[in-house]
């Protein structure tokens, strides 16, 4: 098993830090969700809620990754926590002084989607830097499977603190949780990029990272197929309320057996990778379109699948695809980049990965509208059998 990264004591400390920030964030992401819904019973504002929190990512991440390349990455990480503890600080405060409305959380969504723009390339950028090349693929699955992990437990936490303490109290509860990752980061050690030569301007240096980033052969493939997953394979995932209560009418308890089935595939699937040997390297880009054409496969049976049981399986196995192929494509770009230009590079994969998982979401919701969900399925499978069939083409020739 390649526990490379764990032989850090730097990336120890990172990761079990990051454990309690990573849980506080879906935690609010719950609470959040059912504040909106519970103000306004309006499901279009809690989709509104959602974009909001993603929207900033789409067009700031790259912006920010360019900062990234030019700042202490470490002193940039406890500055974004430090926003993140703000932020939810101040979501206690309105709720504890009774005056919580629609308003605030729209500019709460916004808010948190703008740190988040700067979070990924900080969170992609610090984590290769604290262990050696060698151990950035380990590191890069450690990370994945840390961020699975609370996507199963922040929920789980979030919703049990929501009935047994209120969403206030649930709140004050998540923004204590930012004190480790603070505290970690206080103390970690980062190897420095070296000396670091003047560019004329900030488009030129984010132009310098786009020229980078689409020159290289092996990094325009990993994006072009984490595009792929992300609008057929995770937009799907974003849209489990439907097939969780349109489909087969389990309602609230059904989405959240769904939603818990696709945090335990992610897990599998970084554990699985963390168990491929150390040496493992030279077909990532074949084994990423592999694990796409599974999840594909498995959208195709979900549209036409009729039995819940099968579908929980379905859902799991999507899901593992997703995060598989998300995995691999990232350890690819992270190998092709160096430490001066990883923020800049990063972000643009984290701009691709979550504005096409926006846009799967998107499309994917609005044809099911017209067409019913088990059509929508199977025609964005075909779709993306054809794209991915195209892309190992293109790679063997």
């Amino acid at each position: 098993m390649n526990l490379s990264a764990l032989k850090s004591r730097d990336f120890r400390l990172y990761i079990a830090g990051n454990l309690f920030a990573l849980n506080a964030m879906w935690m609010l992401r719950i609470i959040v969700g059912w504040l909106a819904w519970d103000l306004t019973g309006s499901a279009r504002f809690v989709g509104l809620v959602a974009f909001s929190y993603f929207l900033p990512t789409m067009f700031l991440g790259p912006f920010f990754g360019v900062l990234i390349d030019r700042s202490d990455v470490r002193r940039a990480a406890i500055i974004v926590q430090s926003l993140y503890l703000t932020a939810a600080l101040s979501l206690w405060i309105v709720q504890y002084l009774k005056v919580l409305g629609a308003p605030h959380l729209l500019i709460y969504s916004i808010a948190t989607g703008v740190i988040m723009s700067a979070h990924s390339p900080v969170r992609m950028s610090l984590a290769p830097r604290l262990v050696m090349s060698n151990g950035i693929p380990s590191a890069i699955n450690f990370a994945s499977i840390a961020y699975n992990i609370s996507r199963m437990t922040g929920p789980a936490i979030g919703g049990w603190a929501i009935v047994q303490i209120g969403t206030g109290p649930a709140t004050f509860v998540t923004a204590l949780c930012y004190f480790p990752i603070l505290l970690a980061l206080s103390v970690l050690r980062i190897r420095q990029t070296g000396a670091k030569h003047p560019t004329p301007d900030f488009l030129s240096d984010l132009a310098d990272g786009a020229r980078f980033a689409f020159g290289n052969a092996s990094i325009r493939a990993a994006l072009a197929l984490s595009a792929v997953a992300s609008v057929f394979i995770l937009g799907s995932l974003e849209i489990l309320p439907v097939i969780a209560d349109g489909v087969f009418a389990k309602g609230a308890a059904g989405l959240g057996l769904l939603t818990s089935s696709a945090g335990l595939g992610a897990i599998a699937a970084g554990v699985g990778l963390a168990l491929l040997p150390p040496a493992f390297g030279s077909n990532r880009l074949q084994l990423a379109v592999a694990t796409g054409m599974f999840g594909v496969a498995c959208i195709a049976g979900l549209g036409l699948n009729a039995s819940w049981p099968i579908a929980v399986i379905l859902v799991a196995a999507m899901s593992a695809a997703a995060s598989a192929s998300g995995i691999i494509c990232q350890s690819v770009i992270q190998i092709q980049v160096g430490d001066r230009m990883r923020g800049r590079v990063m972000s643009m994969w984290a701009s691709v990965a979550i504005g096409s998982t926006a846009i799967g979401a998107a499309v994917l919701g609005s044809a099911a509208e017209f067409l019913g969900i088990g059509v929508t399925l199977t025609l964005s499978a075909v779709a993306a059998g054809l794209l991915l069939a195209a892309a190992r083409f293109v790679r063997r020739n």
